[in-house]
């Protein structure tokens, strides 16, 4: 991209896309641009669109950066499927895919062990209900080194959260 932004006789820009109009625009470019666009797993937004009208085309190519749950279409094309469904649709892949691993913006086990031993009072119970289900099941040791009960989201037991609303919220 550097070569190309230094050899062009033309000075590139960056646009900021603000509304869903320009966003739409972008499919109809054919040469000479790079779009950037953000969600979490390519599960929504305007990402969706973009991959719809770019992954087929075999002169395009996707950089995905971070990582991408199961059961998420950023995790099926980073996978290398040769086809997606994107809104209801067949979608078949030929642009070059790369990803960029290590940019996940959420925090690792140290952290979240880091964060919990820095309670006075740590919680009673806590509850991995993020990431994948052999990572978060190896997390759940951790909280216990810290001396709490160990527990996961969705293993088929109720919760109960014994919160209580503030006067406000009562209608007090």
């Amino acid at each position: 991209m550097l070569a190309w932004f230094r050899s062009s006789p033309e000075a590139p820009y960056l646009r900021v896309t603000e509304n869903v109009e320009d966003s739409m625009a972008l499919n109809k470019i054919r040469q000479g641009a790079v779009i950037i666009s953000a969600s979490g797993m390519c599960d929504a937004g305007r990402i969706k669109h973009h991959l719809k009208f770019n992954l087929p085309r075999s002169e395009c190519t996707v950089i995905i950066a971070g990582f991408q749950a199961e059961g998420t279409l950023g995790r099926r094309i980073v996978d290398g499927a040769k086809t997606v469904r994107i809104f209801r649709e067949v979608v078949p892949v030929r642009a070059d895919l790369y990803t960029l691993g290590g940019l996940s913006a959420h925090a690792d086990r140290d952290a979240l062990v880091n964060w919990l031993s820095r309670f006075r009072k740590p919680p009673g119970r806590t509850f991995v209900v993020h990431g994948e289900s052999e990572t978060a099941l190896a997390r759940r040791s951790d909280p216990g080194r810290l001396g709490l009960e160990r527990g996961r989201a969705g293993d088929g037991r109720g919760v109960r959260a014994g919160l209580s609303l503030p006067p406000f919220m009562k209608g007090e």
